[in-house]
């Protein structure tokens, strides 16, 4: 089943900057072969369910190898039957009603 996930993962007790981490998370979603695209607060992330969710825990297990005591992950997860869409197909939509 193919997954649009947005997520937001909080290392906890590492001080002020968590940058190193969300990069780590970011080179095991392109590792994976993931489409994702970094925003502000979080992260867009497509593809396959159980694929999504491996890169996910995989996100978790090296953030507490790396010494995050305490990881909170924040998730917003869409899957459709109707169709197929991308995250690109969605941002089209909304730009062709704003032309």
């Amino acid at each position: 089943m193919h997954v649009i996930m947005d997520i937001m993962v909080s290392p906890g007790g590492l001080g002020v900057s968590v940058s190193p981490y969300v990069a780590h998370c970011q080179k095991i979603f392109q590792e994976a072969g993931l489409n994702h695209n970094l925003h502000t607060f979080g992260t867009n992330v497509e593809g396959e369910w159980d694929e999504v969710m491996a890169a996910v825990k995989r996100c978790h297990t090296d953030l507490h190898d790396m010494g995050a005591v305490r990881i909170t992950s924040h998730m917003k997860l869409g899957t459709r039957t109707d169709r197929e869409q991308s995250m690109q197909d969605k941002i089209d939509s909304v730009n062709e009603k704003l032309a």
